[in-house]
């Protein structure tokens, strides 16, 4: 790591991004206190993690990819072994903790299920609730939803959002960017052990613009040609007349077919170009019915500031 330096505010769903290699779990393991530095300096709650390590422990809770699972007892019995360990339990007397993890994960009705017979995703959910237990301020979490089919994927996804609403900061690390997309209030991207770009995702989208429109103020990182973004158009119509509607708009570079009887139209710009493709569309007569990127916004931002180089 070199240089990487980022906040991350009490309440928000924060996505930390980069390709393998960049940096992502060193950094996580240096949060965790489980990796010491060797220069720099990490805060959770104001408690550095070199210096007070017990207390950063006492107030995160770190789920890491494909930590495994103890598989031949049941779920409450994981539960409960992890809530001695976290001495939450009363020395095993109350196990209220457990009952409502339970509740807030929905595997109280799985309880006496072995775990070794669960699913990919209640494993997860599983390990989630475990990290739970003794009440975190802060998650952080490498790649939750990794290897989940799509309805455990998007279950996982209504759980975060609702830790969130509890009140919990949670520090997300995911390959998949459009999951990211859904639920992230900030994100930071990494590549070759450096932070390229870190904020709010509208806010890093306003300052490429402006990095854009004045590439001779704007930071390495930033400096790149104009946005070519493309539109998946659905019309009461075809692709001729979407083309027709659109001959006289420089911006648009290309009108194509698109699958299931869409139209693609590839264009340089952003919001403003997208209204006027639509106001076009409209003044011509041609129905619109739905019209969506064809890349998420942090997509359309990680191919933007990264490279794609490798350590």
């Amino acid at each position: 790591l070199r240089g990487v330096s980022f906040d991350v505010a009490p309440g928000e769903i924060f996505g930390f991004i980069g390709p393998n290699g960049a940096g992502k779990t060193t950094t996580i393991r240096v949060m965790t206190t489980l990796l010491e530095p060797t220069a720099g300096r990490v805060e959770i709650e104001g408690y550095d993690v070199g210096v007070d390590p017990e207390k950063v422990r006492r107030l995160i809770g770190y789920m890491p990819d494909h930590a495994g699972v103890y598989e031949q007892v049941t779920v409450r019995e994981y539960l409960e072994f992890f809530a001695d360990a976290y001495d939450v339990s009363e020395g095993g007397r109350d196990y209220a903790a457990v009952d409502a993890v339970l509740e807030l994960t929905e595997l109280a009705r799985l309880e006496d299920k072995l775990v070794v017979s669960m699913s990919k995703g209640m494993k997860q959910r599983l390990q989630l609730g475990r990290v739970l237990l003794h009440d975190p301020k802060v998650l952080i979490l490498d790649e939750p939803a990794s290897d989940l089919d799509p309805r455990a994927r998007i279950e996982m996804r209504d759980l975060l959002v609702e830790l969130r609403s509890m009140g919990k900061t949670v520090f997300l690390s995911s390959h998949i960017l459009t999951e990211l997309a859904d639920v992230c209030t900030s994100v930071a991207i990494l590549e070759r052990g450096s932070l390229v770009v870190a904020g709010p995702i509208a806010e890093i989208s306003e300052r490429l613009a402006a990095a854009r429109a004045a590439p001779g103020d704007a930071e390495p990182a930033a400096r790149v040609e104009a946005s070519r973004r493309t539109l998946r158009l659905k019309v009461r119509g075809d692709e001729a007349a979407v083309a027709a509607a659109l001959a006289g708009a420089a911006f648009v570079s290309k009108v194509g077919p698109g699958p299931a009887g869409s139209v693609h139209v590839a264009f340089s710009g952003g919001d403003p170009e997208v209204e006027d493709i639509v106001r076009r569309l409209v003044r011509a007569d041609v129905g619109v019915l739905g019209v969506e990127p064809e890349r998420s916004e942090l997509e359309r931002i990680f191919l933007e500031v990264t490279r794609g180089d490798l350590q």
